[in-house]
């Protein structure tokens, strides 16, 4: 199933950019498949649904494809040549209107785009210059759902050829499209393997998994002809009320960090697709949680933005060679990003070293005029976007209605001729560098249809679900159960609910698995199993209902009634609450973090039955859960568990999974805390006992298993003086019980006297270790100097002389082993 492509013609100029071990490696490998293979066969497909345009076959060459219809090899058309000189080529034979309609996005199907395939009307559009790229064509999101070419896997590889083929074959310099499309739990597909949102990945706390996530993630867009993946979102999250906290992988910058680098490596992986990360910049701190219209005026330090917000994007851009950025509509102090040059160029391009294109988030650009009023209009806004540094503008209106603005802007001396090749350069760069320009189509659709969804990436999904389960408490070792229980009583609205695994931006077509299912096919028909759903998620009149409680209603006391009536006699009640649709996501921010409707009162009827109960949370943010953590013997945060989350749950009720994630979010008692967050300043969330609750419900690291892990013998081994390296860490660790399973291993740092207030702990290394009964292993994390550096008065990252505490332990509040450690000059 291994769909790694063969990638030409790549130029040594990319090396700084794109890796030199790749680039040696994509540069040694020479594409032999000769001319009649260079246009796909789909003979089966093209009978059914008649192209409007005839293929130019006389254009497809051996070995390369004469795209401006000259009769000759031109330097753009050839891949042995440099990038850089090819796009050197290709810019100089482009007019003003070619240009600039690369410079904009076209929705696809469904969304902004009328057509399922090219129309004559085609010739007459803003892309008969061609265009930037397409995004979420036939990927079977909104109308475009009911499309046979989003449902049906090789009519869809037919489908988006043919439109690549208009741009090909039908423009005048046969300039490729990239195809875009969202991937945060998977690709945004119909068929596509459905993972864990990327909060649960981030439970993981696993760096190959994501690594290897990515890596399917990538091989299905590019088989199914999209080339540029809008994955991982790296911002990092500070407001647990805010709805887009089901796809960030947490609250700290440094997991957000290494688990973004293994995500970008392995969607671009072989140059198999480009990874366009979310949002740039300081979008995850927008004021009060607020969304939509309202994310305006960021409350965060300039302190702050450049120790939480600011190192994952660098690290993607630094260490993987990020090709793709979007930017985020939102201001920093007064100035819009997307009109910033500061951001898109001083700090993007010429401090974090950025070398592929950036695309703005919807409304961006209409933003700067229409919200944040720094432009005139939309000329003005236009200019301003583009002198700032963005290449391609998005979003849900035609093309047009950027394009022209934009040319009349250059034609007014807004913008100049030279700054829009720079941008166009870039936008070719990305098409260059990912093989577009010479391999254009997917040529073996059943293939396709053979690799997505492949059982072996099914079973990733499934890893993926079951490390990213978080036992929050288990007190008196009431799970796992027993497998013999006769009577299983399922109750929630969660319970049998598979929408978790179709959440925006993740795939939306697979059958997913149940939490009711998963325990009936679990039990195998030893066991009768009741369900009752007893409340929906959200409660009339909601979210009124949060600040102004009504009365139960007739229908939901009858569905508490039939809720208890399936728990008595039970001999264990799981009961499985939380999120869905209507409470969590993109513009579904909360004013509470309480179990949203009536699912408290269903919790709390059933525990009143006296059956034993287990409580499965499904949720995309921390929730409030104070009365179920003080009542309910054992809970088990689940997440979006994608596609194969009800066998996962399942399998950890059951005992045939051991849970071992961690958490990566503070789960707070109330929403009054917030902001409560890891990493914090020395004393910064304690709150007192008089008048306000203190503490966190559950802190950020924390994370049971059913078996018990020892630390000891830690050491400090002081690396060679001048170097990079400053320390290594070592200890050992042991499963000191019956079981085997999974222990996240956690590294804190804490500067013990600096020039400038620095945090009470630093998560600095992670690695998550199974462990058979009685096995020992020997761990090593080594501090570099970045990982020990401040951001002193003078705005310099140093690393000033003194003593650093070394921490090490299963949580931020579970620390085991102690030292310290002085870095001197």
């Amino acid at each position: 199933m291994n769909i790694r492509r063969r990638v030409t013609g790549v130029a040594l100029c990319l090396v700084t950019t794109l890796g030199a071990g790749a680039l040696a490696k994509a540069q040694s490998t020479q594409d032999e498949v000769k001319a009649s293979k260079d246009f796909p066969t789909t003979t089966s497909l093209t009978a059914r649904v008649s192209p409007v345009f005839a293929s130019r076959r006389e254009l497809y060459r051996r070995g390369w494809t004469d795209l401006n219809k000259n009769d000759k090899k031109d330097i753009y058309e050839d891949s042995t040549q440099p990038i850089e000189r090819r796009i050197d080529d290709l810019l100089s034979q482009m007019t003003m209107d070619e240009k600039t309609a690369q410079m904009v996005t076209l929705y696809g199907f469904g969304r902004v785009l009328r057509d399922e395939l090219p129309t004559v009307e085609w010739k007459q559009k803003i892309w008969k210059d061609g265009v930037g790229n397409i995004d979420e064509m036939h990927n079977g999101w909104g109308r475009g759902s009911r499309s046979i070419y989003a449902t049906d896997i090789q009519k869809h590889v037919w489908a988006m050829n043919e439109v690549q083929r208009f741009f090909i074959e039908q423009t005048r310099l046969g300039i490729p499209v990239d195809f875009t499309n969202e991937g945060n739990g998977g690709l945004e597909a119909v068929h596509a393997t459905s993972f864990p949102t990327q909060i649960g990945v981030g439970h993981t706390w696993d760096a190959p998994l994501v690594r290897d996530i990515g890596r399917v993630v990538g091989r299905e867009a590019r088989a199914l002809g999209y080339t540029n993946v809008y994955a991982p979102i790296l911002d990092v999250a500070r407001d647990q009320r805010w709805g887009r906290m089901e796809e960030v992988y947490g609250e700290d910058p440094f997991l957000v960090s290494r688990l973004g680098v293994e995500m970008v490596s392995g969607l671009q992986e072989d140059l198999t697709v480009a990874s366009t990360a979310k949002h740039f910049a300081v979008y995850g701190a927008n004021k009060g949680a607020r969304e939509g219209e309202a994310r305006t005026d960021p409350q965060v330090s300039p302190r702050e933005v450049e120790n939480i917000h600011l190192p994952s994007f660098e690290a993607a851009i630094r260490e993987a060679k990020l090709m793709g950025i979007m930017s985020s509509y939102n201001d920093y102090d007064g100035i819009p990003v997307t009109g910033s040059h500061y951001w898109l160029t001083d700090r993007l391009r010429t401090e974090f070293g950025f070398r592929g294109y950036v695309v703005s988030d919807s409304r961006a650009v209409e933003y700067l005029y229409s919200k944040h009023k720094v432009a005139a209009g939309p000329v003005e806004a236009a200019a301003m976007a583009v002198n700032a540094g963005l290449n391609v503008r998005t979003d849900f209106t035609p093309p047009e209605q950027y394009v022209t603005p934009l040319r009349a802007a250059v034609a007014r001396g807004l913008v100049a001729p030279s700054t829009i090749d720079d941008r166009v350069r870039d936008i070719l760069r990305v098409k260059f560098a990912l093989g577009i320009f010479d391999r254009p189509y997917v040529k073996d659709a059943a293939a396709t249809a053979r690799l997505v969804g492949a059982p072996e990436h099914r079973e990733l999904a499934l890893r993926a679900s079951r490390e990213s389960l978080v036992l929050l408490k288990n007190k008196d070792a009431a799970l796992p159960l027993s497998k013999a229980t006769d009577i299983v009583a399922v109750i929630g609205p969660n319970a049998n609910d598979a929408s978790y695994a179709t959440r925006r931006y993740n795939p939306h077509g697979g059958k997913a698995v149940t939490v009711l299912e998963g325990i009936r096919a679990k039990l195998g028909g030893k066991a009768e199993v009741r369900y009752a759903k007893g409340v929906d998620v959200v409660s009339p009149n909601w979210p009124r209902t949060e600040t102004l409680p009504e009365p139960l209603s007739d229908a939901t006391r009858t569905g508490i009634d039939e809720a208890v009536a399936a728990a008595k006699g039970a001999k264990v009640a799981v009961v499985v609450l939380g999120d869905n649709g209507l409470t969590v996501g993109e513009s579904r921010s909360r004013t509470s973090l309480d179990l949203p409707g009536r699912q408290l009162e269903l919790l709390k009827a059933v525990q009143a039955t006296g059956t034993p109960v287990v409580l499965v949370l499904i949720n995309g943010r921390p929730l409030s859960i104070n009365w179920a953590d003080e009542n309910v013997p054992a809970i088990l945060e689940a997440w979006f568990p994608g596609e194969q989350g009800g066998t996962a749950i399942a399998d950890a009720l059951f005992g045939d999974y051991n849970p071992g994630g961690k958490l990566t979010v503070t789960f707070p008692r109330t929403a009054g805390q917030i902001p409560l967050n890891f990493p914090t300043k020395p004393n910064a969330q304690w709150e007192g006992e008089l008048s306000r609750v203190n503490g966190a419900l559950y802190a950020f690291g924390h994370g049971l298993s059913y078996t018990q892990f020892t630390y000891s013998n830690l050491t400090l081994q002081p690396a060679a003086p001048n170097g990079d390296a400053m320390v290594t860490v070592g200890f050992d660790l042991t499963n000191a019980g019956s079981r085997e399973g999974d222990e996240v291993a956690q590294l804190y740092i804490n500067d013990v006297v600096s020039s400038v207030i620095t945090y009470e702990q630093q998560l600095r290394g992670f690695q998550r270790v199974h462990l058979n009964p009685g096995e020992r292993r020997h761990i090593e994390f080594t501090l570099r100097r970045k990982d020990l550096a401040l951001l002193n008065e003078k705005h310099q990252w140093v690393v000033e002389p003194g003593k650093f505490k070394i921490m090490v332990g299963a949580g931020s509040d579970d620390i085991r082993l102690t030292d310290i450690f002085n870095a001197g000059q």
